[in-house]
């Protein structure tokens, strides 16, 4: 009787292992939406200039890109300037230098459903021009010549932000060391559907 006892205690947990292998084949992993999924991404960047309370220049930028998980996010890049000559040495030579911005974006979307958007940023600009007198060591003609050299202006910021779909954040704001402008950036996260 103890025999059979023991043989139905087997066979009743060889059965319910057989049922659970089933059971467990036909379930699917789980898998993390949010980290596996690509979103296309509209992101706008404006930098905006204020003297006092006055609105002076406002630059939008927009990216468009896709959010990923933190690994394979898309970095977007957009470089957008000039370049401009500036004197350099007694030989009267010039050298030219880049003026612009420079904006690189990565976006990944959170468990949340919202994003962390990782930002870097930086501008520069001629905030003025200077004049020189030149050199007449050379025995140039009369008088000294003058020349008009560029004083560039920057602006640099890395920022890790969250945001939602339709939401604008604000960045950073700055203030000019040389004229007391007011530097303020904002960023607007859409998700076209």
């Amino acid at each position: 009787m103890l025999r059979i006892g023991r043989t139905l205690i087997f066979a009743a947990i060889a059965l319910s292992f057989c049922g659970a292998l089933p059971a467990r084949a036909q379930e699917k992993p789980k898998s993390d939406d949010y980290t596996n999924s690509y979103t296309p991404l509209k992101v706008q960047i404006v930098v905006t200039e204020f003297e006092g309370d006055k609105k002076v220049k406002s630059l939008p930028y927009t990216m468009v890109f896709t959010s990923g998980s933190h690994r394979d996010a898309e970095v977007a890049k957009l470089r957008v300037g000039s370049r401009i000559p500036v004197l350099v040495g007694k030989e009267g030579n010039f050298q030219y230098i880049d003026i612009g911005t420079n904006l690189d974006c990565r976006a990944e979307r959170r468990e949340d459903g919202s994003y962390g958007l990782k930002l870097s940023l930086e501008r520069s600009w001629v905030q003025e021009t200077i004049h020189l007198a030149g050199d007449n060591s050379q025995g140039g003609s009369g008088g000294n010549p003058t020349f008009n050299q560029p004083v560039i202006g920057g602006y640099r910021t890395d920022a890790y932000l969250i945001a939602r779909d339709g939401q604008t954040v604000e960045t950073t704001a700055a203030a000019d060391p040389l004229n007391g402008k007011i530097l303020k950036v904002e960023l607007t996260l859409t998700a076209p559907k």
